[in-house]
């Protein structure tokens, strides 16, 4: 009885793994802290264009949304770095990478996830329509900012923060298809929580940077972890000062009370906690300092939601 347990468990051990599970791992399925990142300032903008809750509809289209653009944007993002990624300790088991998915099954994936996100924005209205392609734009750019710019993680925090001005958009935009209409339903203070949440994605993907950096550097990619060198810790530290310091004022000016600024000191304090972690620049810290940060936005959604609900 034991050698036929044995002998079937080693068969488990040696099938290949199902087709399914190739794209889960493609689309990062069992790690959702990626698009809990994109999520937490969306959801915030949200509430803040809607002066509170914005409806099930909204919240159904910006979560649904958020997740699937996600995902689309790891298979882009697998096949343009996949000559890269087989180089790199963490990432040279990806599905593109390791063969076990082919460049076009990875797209039309990435395809068929985005065509779904589309379709829940035509629920939306023509501002917030208009804003997704310039969406898509940016989405699709950043994975070969890595070869040009020696910051890349700023196309990022553009693509990473566009669910801002697309949820103003949503909560306050009309039905005319022009761009005086999405200025009109986005309104400056949006672009500025844009601007602020920028620094937050340069603060956290700088952390994820440091983990790959001797493996960049060999092969030639360029980052933000390289490109700030023996700064990168102090880097990142200012990187958050500023995304606080912006959100924190926007949000007062626009009658955001005490709660909210609770939250705000909520997500400070975990970014001084990330110091701690960063500080001796370890791979398990900088990777473990990165994997937290959805709970920084969390903490300031909590604000932005119970200051508006308790009013």
């Amino acid at each position: 009885m034991g050698g036929a347990v044995d002998n079937r468990e080693m068969t488990a051990q040696a099938l290949p793994p199902s087709r399914l599970s190739l794209y889960l791992d493609l689309i990062r399925w069992d790690r959702p802290a990626g698009w809990l990142l994109l999520l937490w300032p969306t959801l915030s903008a949200l509430w803040i264009a809607a002066d509170g809750f914005p409806g099930w509809h909204l919240v159904a289209v910006f979560v649904l949304g958020t997740i699937l653009m996600r995902s689309a944007g790891c298979c882009v993002n697998d096949v343009a770095d996949r000559e890269f990624d087989r180089h790199v300790k963490r990432t040279a088991n990806r599905p593109v990478t390791a063969g076990t998915l082919g460049v076009r099954q990875a797209l039309q994936c990435g395809a068929l996830l985005a065509l779904v996100a589309f379709a829940l924005v035509l629920t939306t209205n023509p501002p917030t329509i208009l804003l997704s392609f310039a969406a898509l734009a940016i989405a699709l750019v950043y994975p070969y900012a890595k070869r040009v710019l020696s910051v890349p993680q700023a196309v990022l925090g553009v693509a990473f923060s566009f669910g801002i001005p697309m949820a103003f958009a949503a909560a306050q935009g009309g039905s005319a298809w022009s761009l005086s209409a999405i200025a009109d339903a986005v309104p400056p203070h949006a672009w500025g929580l844009l601007a602020g949440n920028l620094f937050w994605v340069l603060a956290y993907d700088t952390e994820y940077a440091m983990v790959d950096r001797d493996d960049d550097l060999r092969i030639g990619m360029k980052t933000s972890a390289i490109t700030f060198g023996r700064f990168d810790v102090a880097a990142v530290m200012l990187c958050y000062a500023l995304h606080f310091a912006i959100w924190g004022w926007l949000g007062w000016r626009l009658g955001l009370g005490r709660i909210y600024l609770l939250g705000v000191a909520a997500g400070a304090a975990q970014a001084l906690w990330h110091y701690t972690l960063i500080k001796d620049r370890s791979r398990a810290g900088c990777f473990s300092a990165f994997r937290s940060n959805h709970w920084v936005g969390c903490a300031l959604y909590a604000g932005v939601a119970l200051d508006l609900a308790l009013r």
